[in-house]
Formats: structure tokens, C-alpha cells, sequence
């Protein structure tokens, strides 16, 4: 008999994710506490507090006061228990927290739920990629600072977005690094038995369940959505996985999670808000929900939109159609197929929501259309950026004319205490009012800049350019050691890098209309400026380029291989890894802040902003924010007018004059120094910035157009809407049923004009309209469209003149008008028919529209 050979063996562990908390003295439970709460992160003495705790640690764990806590060894936490001058400081600043946190909210502003894919708070939080999220992340400062009555709903990413790297060959590397939440500044939510909330998220025929943790935003809740747990099939699991990963589907069941995830969410804590408002359209399906939650509560489907859409804002920070997302039917049908039954609609109207054109089979679902459906009101980032919007949704409203629209705008601003640096804070502090951080939009506080010494400006520009320098030199030589090949290059790098040189930032994110390359057009020419040395001049280059777009990553590569050149070695420099950290330190160091986009293709940026409040001067095109900010005399700027049709022949001459405004401008009024070393023209031209431009783009004004734009006329109408149980919303979603059945069967019975042969400029004309209402008791107006053409050849409106009812018989109404032609010319002239109630928000409210001709 043979003898059974024994193998080792053994199964594989279900490992439990458990959390450890460290030990705390008593006295220092107040660290713990302030370490949850991302205060911290836009107060500097609370961060210095950690820091000074052990300096190398604090840069060890990336300035993660959480993280530091726990690595704090148990013999140093109880010397600090008994450091008295420690304890006294530490006091100090958990009282300024506690006084803070004490204050309640603003109830005489409407509240709102904020919904949105990405917030960059902090670098050590990973759940943002770029400008959308650091925009969020301000925003929630700001609503905490200005005390507002305001929540927000997004994703804890287990793997966030990439950390960047670069190969010796200057190609983009991805890396995916997954984070402990257990050491970040967050909390798990629990229910009332002390476990862990989990909120069930429908999907197909099956359920996701996901945890959820809450950020402490100053006074504001942060509510972040987590799958990743043993709940979860592996293929729900990777939903939070990562930020803008994975394929269509997934994304799809990202934008679910965030919309109808969000929703179920506030319900299961019992939270109602004035206003919900979705920060672009991948949150778009909170309507979904709210609209089967009111369904189900018994309102008709037109009641229930109505009720929904009087409440919500939609904000677009995308100008191209190709931004927006589009999904198939059939993979849209997979998961949200069993909606239109709860919400008592059919299939084929709930896509209609999300097409532009309604009943084509082939068009995809479009998140942006349906946010445009299902919310009141709309609005782009930029003065620019909402006439861009106005004509990208123009076909959802057919019948009116772009300039009609009612989409806005609010051009978008910076979270001051986050990028202001602290010498500039310092410096605003002892000149400017007491008043200052509460009165942010004030100019006349703003002007007092004029009032401070030049040689203050200037030490204080120097100070931030050193620090700048030195942060470069202390966190990338290890980085350039490993990707540049050859140490002593590096060392030449590091040497080459001059304090005294104009330094020019160009950072933020890879995608090609940013138009990075355009500096190199000429390399020859860009080769003399740089090198000039009585006037030298050094660029540093940072971004990251989506994992997808091999163009962005493409102009990456490009940029590393010019930067190492012998000719530009130590004068283009192109730092990786770009995030909230290495932003702070670049918006406040360099001298110029330069941007280069396409127009209109930059909705708002915000990054030149950042570095306004820190006395660098912006030098970029007339697009986005700086069409709005920029003074003469305050920085330069390219033109907005285009040249050349062929982008080609655009970009060089954009590149020429780049290189003409540096060296006949810009490098003459830097170095035009006195004996003190520092140029006169150069502070005049920041302190006209600082006075003239930064009090318009602060977060603080953005959140207050917010209100005063949208929140505030969207509370009021909703709740006049809403009163009286609903009667409002009952009233209109009747009337509009009614005018819906009847608008093809209104008859147009005659037409009158008292013209004879030919239009004569100045001469008074007569119109008449009858029309049969079919019983719809004066539901309608007619008015008069004259459209001409600008200088351009584009239609454009001249002329609306609203007709007035001239006689009613019955159902005959006739309309009359007096009118005269201003102008001589070439126009076209025809009578809109429109729904008339004068408790509609605005006419794209209810879109029925019908053209008579005018024989």
C-alpha cells in the first residue's frame, strides 16, 4: 500500500478590516478632535500647532494631522500631556475652533444639498482630480465660514485619483496608491445602535450597499459614499474605486450612486433642503429620485416636476457638447429600466428627459439635457462661459434664440484662507480692515494696498519666491535623482535655479485646448529670452494629463524632453505630481502666472485667481475668468479675437506675441529695478492687481451670487409654490396638462398687416393676429420676432414686441400691435406663439412654442 504524500495546504483568510485608535492623553483629546475636523486645513495656526509637535514627522506623513497622531510614540504624547507652554498654545487654537463651531447657521438663507463627484479639500483627502473638485472644496470652506445652512454628498475613493510619475524618457506614469481611511480626517457615519450606517442603493434587481463617512468641513457635513466593503459583489465593490476610472458602465453606476445614492442618503438622516443643486450633471439623477419619492407620496408626475425643478440648480462647468456624458439605451434601460413605472411615465418620456431631440431613437441619454429638464434654473462659471452655455443648450429650448435663454452665469472665485499664504494674510492683517475676512468683496478695503510700502511688497514677493525655491529643491531632488538619469545634471538643475530671474508658472491640467506647447513654437526665439543674462527668465511646468488622452500626456513628454536640453536646462522645469500641496506653493511663488487656452473653450479656471491673492501678476488670454477680471495696467493679456480659422496658424501667432509681450513688456518692467533691487513699475502693477481685480473672485462672492442669483428667487418661488398644501404646484401642473392637449388644436384664424409694399424706417404699422384658443381662456401671448444679422453674418434678434388682446369673443382672441422699424436694413420678421402664466419661472419653463408667418 502506498503512503499518501502530504502537500502543504492551506485556505485563503477573509481578512477584517479593523481600526486601532491610538492613545490620547486627556489633556491632548483636544488635538484629536481638531484633528477630524478639516478647519485645520485653512487655519494656519492650526497646522503649525501639529507641526510643531515634530517637524519631520509632519512632512512624513504628508501634513496629515490624523496620521500623525497615530505614529506619535507613547512617550512623546505623554511629555506633550505635561508641556505647559504646549498646552496653553494648543488651548488657544481649540478655543478660536470651538467659538467657531459654536456659531449656528444662517437660517435666513435658503439651505441646500450639494452634490459633486470630487472635492479637493486637502491633499492628504484623495477624492479630487482638478479645478471642478478644488472648486467644491472651496465652496464648502466658504459655506462653513459664511455660516450657511448647507450639506454636500460625493465618494470616499479607495485609490482617488493617480499620483504622478515620470519615466527618464518623460513619459506620464499612473499610480494608484490606495488610502487608509482609517488615518484620514474623516468619521464613519453610524446609525442609532452604534454600527455602521449603510445606505441600499438600487441597481437592476439587486442591491449596492454602501458605507458612509462624513467629512467635517469647518460647520458643514460632508458626506462621502463607500462600496468598497464585503456587502459588495467584486464588481460593485470598484464603484468608489476610483475618481473618473473604469469604463462607461462603471461610470454609470458611479453617477447612480452619487445621484439616487445621495438622495436615499439624506433621507435615511432625515435631511431636507431648500435647494439641491447638482455640480454638474453627473449628479444629475438626484432628480430621478426625488421625483419617485413624490410620485410615490401620491402627486402626479407634472406635480411632482413642478416640485422638484422649483428646487433645483444645475451648474455646467463643461463648454463643448463632447464634455457632457452620453449614455446607450441599452446600457441606460440595464440599470434604470425600472424608474419610469415608479415615476408613472413611460420609458420612451423618460429618455426624452435626457435628449435634446425628443423621439429619436438613436440619440443617447445626456445627463446635462435631463439636469436641464428637471432643474429651474442653469447656469455656466464665467460671464463667457454662460453665453457658451446659452448657445450649447439652445436646441433643448427649440423656438428661442440663444440671447433668450435663461441660462446664467456666476463666475467662479477662490476660498481666500485656503490660497492666500500666510505672509500675504500677514500683510493684508496689518494693513487692511478688522473687518477684512468677513468683508471680502469690498474694494474700498482692497485699495488700502496702495497705502503699503513698496519695499513691503517687494520682501514679501521675495520671501514666497525663496520658499518656493527651496520646497522644489527639499521635495524633487530625490524625484529628479531617480527619472533624470544622471546625478550630476541634477545638481546643475538645482543650482540653476535663480531667485533673482523672472519666474513664470505655467500648472494645471494636460488636456490640449490648454495649449501648453505653445511656448515652444519657436525654440530659437524662446532660447534667447530665456538666456538673456541681464534679464533672465525660468518657466516652471506642472499637470497631469488624463490616463486616456495620449495628446495631454504626449505634451507632457514633449516639455521634459525641451527642459532637458543644454539650452533650457534650469530654465524650463516641469515639476510632477501637481496637487493641492505643490499648487499653494506655486500660486504664491512665481512672479507671473501664465494661461494659454483656446477661447472659449476655458470655462472660468480658477488657478490665476489663486495667485492673485498672493501679488503674482496673470499674463494669459482673454478667456474664462480673466475676460471678466483683467484691468490695463493689472497684468496682460492676450487678445479673445481670433486671426486665422486654421488653429495652426492661431497658435503661432498667439506664441509670437507671447514672446513680443515678454520681451518689450513684461521683461522691461521687471527688471527696471532702483537701488533698493526691485522695479516701482512692477509693485504698481501688483498692488492695481490686488485692488483692482482680487476682491471680485473670492469665493466669498461667488457663494453670495449663488444666493442672491439662484438660491434666494428659487426658496422664494418654491415656497410660494408649495403653501397652502401645494395648491400652486396642482394649479400649474393642471393648467400645463391642459394647454399640452390642446397647443396643436389652437387655429390660426388671420394675419393683418397694415404694410403696403415695403418697409420705410420710422413710419408706424399696424398688426393683427386672431387666433381660436379652443377654450384655453387667454393661455397664450403673441409677440413680434424681428431678427437681423450681425457684423459677423449671424442671426441675431433686433426687435420682440409683445401684441396685446385687442378684442375676445369666446374662444376668438385677437392680438394687435403698433409698431415702427428703427432701422433700415435687411430682416426677418415672424409671430411667436408662447404659454402665458405669470407664475412660470421663465419661458424654457414650459417650452411650447409656435411661429406664424406674416404674408
Amino acid at each position: 500500500m502506498s503512503m499518501k504524500v502530504k502537500t502543504n495546504k492551506a485556505n485563503h483568510p477573509i481578512w477584517k478590516e479593523i481600526t486601532v485608535k491610538s492613545y490620547v492623553p486627556a489633556s491632548l483629546q483636544m488635538l484629536e478632535e481638531l484633528a477630524r475636523n478639516i478647519w485645520w486645513a485653512w487655519n494656519e495656526e492650526a497646522t503649525e500647532l501639529y507641526k510643531q509637535i515634530d517637524p519631520v514627522l509632519w512632512e512624513q506623513v504628508g501634513c496629515n494631522p490624523v496620521l500623525l497622531l497615530e505614529r506619535l510614540s507613547y512617550e512623546k504624547l505623554n511629555e506633550l500631556s505635561t508641556d505647559e507652554s504646549f498646552l496653553s498654545r494648543a488651548g488657544e487654537v481649540y478655543q478660536k475652533f470651538k467659538a467657531y463651531m459654536a456659531e449656528k447657521p444662517n437660517t435666513a438663507r435658503p439651505s441646500v444639498a450639494y452634490f459633486c463627484m470630487e472635492y479637493g479639500l486637502t491633499s492628504v483627502l484623495k477624492i479630487y482630480s482638478g479645478g471642478l473638485g478644488v472648486l467644491a472644496g472651496d465652496y464648502l470652506k466658504e459655506a462653513s465660514d459664511s455660516n450657511v445652512d448647507l450639506c454636500a454628498i460625493g465618494f470616499l475613493y479607495r485609490y482617488g485619483y493617480f499620483t504622478q510619475g515620470l519615466s527618464m524618457e518623460g513619459q506620464q506614469v499612473a499610480n494608484y496608491e490606495a488610502q487608509n481611511f482609517g488615518s484620514l480626517p474623516l468619521e464613519r457615519v453610524l446609525d442609532e445602535n452604534g454600527t455602521p450606517l449603510i445606505v441600499e442603493v438600487p441597481y437592476l434587481d439587486y442591491k449596492v450597499y454602501t458605507y458612509v463617512w462624513r467629512v467635517n468641513v469647518g460647520r458643514v457635513p460632508l458626506y462621502l459614499l463607500d462600496t468598497d466593503n464585503e456587502l459588495n459583489s467584486e464588481y460593485d465593490r470598484c464603484i468608489t474605486h476610483q475618481l473618473y476610472g473604469g469604463d462607461w458602465e462603471n461610470r454609470l453606476k458611479q453617477e447612480i450612486l452619487l445621484g439616487i445614492g445621495g438622495v436615499l442618503l439624506l433621507k435615511k438622516l432625515g435631511i431636507q433642503k431648500d435647494i439641491y443643486h447638482c455640480n454638474e450633471g453627473h449628479a444629475a439623477l438626484c432628480n430621478v429620485q426625488r421625483l419617485c419619492d413624490y410620485v410615490e407620496s401620491g402627486f402626479t408626475f407634472g406635480e411632482a416636476m413642478e416640485i422638484v425643478k422649483a428646487s433645483s440648480l444645475y451648474t455646467v462647468h463643461t463648454p463643448v457638447p463632447a464634455g457632457h456624458d452620453y449614455f446607450d439605451e441599452t446600457l441606460f434601460g440595464k440599470y434604470m429600466g425600472g424608474y419610469p413605472q415608479r415615476m408613472s411615465i413611460s420609458w420612451e418620456d423618460f429618455m426624452n428627459l435626457g435628449r435634446i431631440n425628443p423621439g429619436d431613437i438613436n440619440e443617447r441619454f445626456c445627463m446635462s439635457t435631463f439636469a436641464c429638464n428637471t432643474c429651474q434654473e442653469v447656469n455656466g462659471v464665467s460671464w463667457l462661459h454662460g453665453k457658451v452655455s446659452q448657445e450649447m443648450f439652445s436646441d433643448i429650448w427649440k423656438g428661442y434664440f440663444p440671447e433668450e435663454s435663461h441660462v446664467g452665469y456666476v463666475t467662479n472665485g477662490v476660498h481666500f484662507p485656503t490660497w492666500c499664504s500666510s505672509e500675504w494674510k500677514a500683510l493684508y492683517k496689518k494693513h487692511f480692515s478688522k473687518d477684512f475676512f468677513r468683508d471680502q468683496s469690498n474694494e474700498k478695503i482692497w485699495e488700502k494696498i496702495y497705502e503699503v510700502p513698496d519695499e513691503e511688497i517687494w520682501n514679501t514677493r521675495l520671501a514666497l519666491k525663496h520658499k518656493l525655491i527651496s520646497y522644489i529643491r527639499e521635495e524633487f531632488k530625490d524625484k529628479w535623482l531617480k527619472n533624470q538619469g544622471d546625478p550630476s545634471r541634477v545638481v546643475s538643475l538645482m543650482n540653476k535655479i535663480n531667485p533673482n530671474a523672472l519666474l513664470i508658472g505655467f500648472a494645471r491640467r494636460f488636456a490640449t485646448y490648454k495649449r501648453a506647447h505653445l511656448l515652444f513654437t519657436d525654440l530659437d526665439r524662446l532660447s534667447k529670452i530665456v538666456n538673456n543674462p541681464d534679464r533672465p527668465v525660468q518657466f516652471l511646468f506642472a499637470g497631469k494629463a488624463h490616463p486616456h488622452d495620449g495628446a495631454g500626456q504626449g505634451l507632457i513628454q514633449r516639455i521634459v524632453e525641451i527642459s532637458k536640453m543644454p539650452e533650457f536646462l534650469g530654465k524650463i522645469i516641469f515639476l510632477e505630481n501637481y496637487d493641492m500641496r505643490l499648487a499653494r506653493r506655486l500660486v504664491s511663488g512665481v512672479d507671473i502666472w501664465m494661461n494659454t487656452p483656446t477661447r472659449p473653450l476655458e470655462a472660468s479656471g480658477t488657478s490665476g485667481e489663486k495667485a492673485l491673492m498672493n501679488g503674482v501678476v496673470n499674463f494669459s488670454v482673454l478667456d474664462g475668468w480673466w475676460l471678466e477680471g483683467y484691468r490695463e495696467g493689472a497684468g496682460w493679456a492676450l487678445t479673445d479675437k481670433r486671426t486665422y480659422q486654421n488653429q495652426a496658424y492661431q497658435d503661432q501667432l498667439d506664441a509670437a506675441t507671447i514672446y513680443s509681450i515678454l520681451e518689450n513688456e513684461i521683461l522691461p518692467l521687471y527688471y527696471a529695478q532702483n537701488e533698493k533691487g526691485y522695479s516701482q513699475g512692477w509693485i504698481k502693477t501688483i498692488k492695481n492687481s490686488i485692488a483692482q481685480i482680487a476682491p471680485h473672485y473670492t469665493m466669498k462672492r461667488q457663494l453670495d451670487d449663488y444666493y442672491t442669483k439662484f438660491y434666494e428667487p428659487e426658496a422664494e418661488r418654491y415656497k410660494f409654490l408649495i403653501s397652502n398644501n401645494y395648491a400652486e404646484v396642482k394649479r400649474i401642473a393642471l393648467w400645463k396638462e391642459e394647454v399640452a392637449n390642446k397647443w396643436d388644436a389652437i387655429e390660426l384664424i388671420s394675419i393683418q398687416n397694415s404694410i403696403e409694399q415695403a418697409y420705410e424706417a420710422g413710419k408706424e404699422y399696424t398688426l393683427h393676429c386672431t387666433i381660436d384658443q379652443k377654450g384655453l381662456l387667454d393661455a397664450v401671448g403673441l409677440e413680434l420676432v424681428t431678427i437681423g444679422t450681425d457684423a459677423e453674418g449671424k442671426e441675431m434678434i433686433s426687435s420682440i414686441e409683445p401684441m396685446q388682446i385687442e378684442k375676445v369673443e369666446g374662444n376668438i382672441y385677437t392680438f394687435q400691435l403698433k409698431y415702427i422699424m428703427r432701422n433700415a436694413g435687411s430682416f426677418k420678421q415672424a409671430i411667436r406663439m408662447f404659454p402665458k402664466e405669470s407664475t412660470l419661472a421663465h419661458r424654457q419653463d414650459f417650452c411650447y412654442v409656435r411661429w406664424f408667418n406674416i404674408e
